[in-house]
């Protein structure tokens, strides 16, 4: 425990540095004197199935996926069928058309047969604001990519769009239910660039809670030789988050590198005050006992 200490210690101070520097900017409230993190949930989404309702086509073949996590999703048709049972709840996603939109209309009466099976979390993409609304009658929640840089958007998926597009779609969706806005962490070859950005867009929106994927280089995509971004430099922005969003829960989501990276990264976050880790490392699990964590577990996805 003693070996941890420094390291939290660290952390708490840009913790309190960061809130400080938010509330003299008329940013947020200063909740330095509440920094200490009580409690975590640790999340291994066993009951929730990724669903994919394009199999394993997508139009766009983005530069850090390239398609390639479709390939682990199940069809609807499986989904509905036996691979579906002691599913609690399913991951509608699957690959996008040229307009950045997941094309659930198209299987709609099927959904609206999985939602009688379990909570669904949708996945959509860009939305107009009548697919907003049909989400919104069958969805416990929806987990939106949230981009803050046209420049990012044209050359990791290939769209012509502007942010103010991605606003209007979350816009959308937060008329009807409950978003979870997903910021991929070092999604331009690796490097953080726009996601500070992202963060004050989204504190002006408004958000019900946000999660954190980072980058990881995947085989066969135009990013695959490109390094994930430093543990420390994920932990900055999360610690940014941690005083931008001193009440809202902020999650580490299921997408990030392993290995040394996961385990550094994971024990950072929860020095920071992350209220939610997926697929937590080993050594954060022992951290968090170390430092006296209330810890509680989930087994659906962290959206839900």
């Amino acid at each position: 425990m003693r070996s941890e200490q420094p390291a939290i210690l660290w952390f708490a101070g840009m913790v309190m540095k960061k809130t400080v520097e938010v509330a003299e900017g008329g940013g947020g409230g200063n909740r330095c004197g509440d920094f200490a993190p009580r409690r975590v949930e640790f999340i291994t989404p066993r009951l929730t199935l990724p669903v994919s309702v394009t199999g394993r086509e997508c139009a766009l073949n983005c530069a850090h996926c390239g398609g390639y996590y479709l390939r682990g999703m199940a069809g609807l048709e499986e989904a509905l069928g036996r691979r579906g049972r002691g599913s609690r709840s399913f991951l509608v996603s699957g690959g996008c058309n040229l307009q950045g939109r997941v094309p659930h209309r198209e299987r709609w009466a099927e959904l609206k047969a999985l939602a009688l099976r379990g909570s669904l979390n949708f996945h959509p993409g860009l939305v107009e604001a009548e697919d907003a609304a049909a989400i919104g009658e069958i969805a416990q929640a929806v987990s939106f990519d949230f981009m803050a840089d046209e420049d990012v958007i044209k050359k990791v998926y290939g769209l012509r769009a502007t942010p103010d597009d991605y606003i209007r779609s979350y816009r959308y969706l937060r008329r009807h239910c409950r978003v979870v806005p997903h910021i991929c962490v070092g999604i331009m070859r690796g490097r953080i660039e726009s996601e500070y950005r992202a963060l004050k867009m989204l504190h002006h929106e408004g958000a019900a809670a946000i999660s954190f994927i980072v980058f990881r280089p995947t085989p066969g995509t135009a990013f695959a030789d490109f390094a994930p971004p430093p543990p420390e430099e994920v932990a900055e922005l999360l610690a940014s988050a941690r005083a931008l969003f001193p009440e809202t829960p902020l999650y580490l989501g299921c997408m990030r590198p392993g290995g040394k990276h996961r385990e550094k990264l994971d024990c950072l976050a929860l020095q920071i005050g992350i209220d939610k880790i997926v697929l937590p490392s080993a050594p954060a699990k022992r951290l968090a006992a170390q430092i006296g964590l209330e810890v509680t577990y989930g087994e659906e996805c962290c959206a839900l």
